[in-house]
Formats: structure tokens, C-alpha cells, sequence
């Protein structure tokens, strides 16, 4: 069982920065590949970025490319994503999802057996 807990959402403004946190429990961490996702209201959830067990491999899609980062410190049982030039359709639900093992294809959220309860960003105009 793996307990996730974001943090590090909040109010900015357009051009604007944050950076989210997601701790989880366990001494497995580093066995897991771990993944951010985004919820808009009336909107599926979506993919926002990957990260293999070690790091060594990262993931996103283009709408995000250059401007979040994924990360993670396998010491600190932590994963990050800093996001920088937010714009307003940022604004969502910010979660964080952990699979055991290697990810066979990091958007799919059914490959993610364990969500955190999520962490709202609003990115004003």
C-alpha cells in the first residue's frame, strides 16, 4: 500500500510559478514510476508528466513541454513538478499517481494503481 499527499497548490498569477510536492509512504518508493496528472472542472483528467523509478526517464506531452518539469529525490520518498510560465487554462486539480515497476504507457491513467487526493492550482488572467 502506498499513501501519496500533495502539496505546494495555491493561487498565482499568469507568468507565475509554483512547485507541487507529492510525499509518499513506504520504503518502496524508488520501485515506483510516478506520474502527475490535472482535472479541470467538466473536463477528463489528464496526463501531465512521468517519471521512471531511477529518474532516469521523464515524460510529457507537448502542451507542457519547456514550461513543467518532473522530478523526483527517491531519499526524500518524494516527487515534484515545477511549473513555470503558468497560464489560466492551467488551473485544475493537481494529482499524483504511483505504479510499481516501468510505465508501458505513462498518459494512461489505468496503468496508475495508487492517486493522491490532489492539490488545486488556479492560475488567474
Amino acid at each position: 500500500q502506498v499513501q501519496l499527499v500533495e502539496s505546494g497548490g495555491g493561487l498565482v498569477q499568469a507568468g507565475g510559478s509554483l512547485r507541487l510536492s507529492c510525499t509518499a509512504s513506504g520504503r518502496t518508493f524508488s520501485s515506483y514510476a510516478m506520474g502527475w496528472f490535472r482535472q479541470a472542472p467538466g473536463k477528463e483528467r489528464e496526463f501531465v508528466a512521468a517519471i521512471s523509478t531511477t529518474g532516469g526517464y521523464t515524460y510529457d506531452p507537448g502542451s507542457v513541454k519547456g514550461r513543467f518539469t518532473i522530478s523526483r529525490d527517491n531519499a526524500k520518498n518524494t516527487v515534484y513538478l515545477q511549473m513555470n510560465s503558468l497560464k489560466p487554462e492551467d488551473t485544475a486539480v493537481y494529482y499524483c499517481a504511483a505504479k510499481f515497476g516501468w510505465l508501458l504507457l505513462p498518459s494512461d491513467r489505468n496503468e496508475y494503481r495508487y492517486w493522491g487526493q490532489g492539490t488545486q492550482v488556479t492560475v488567474s488572467s
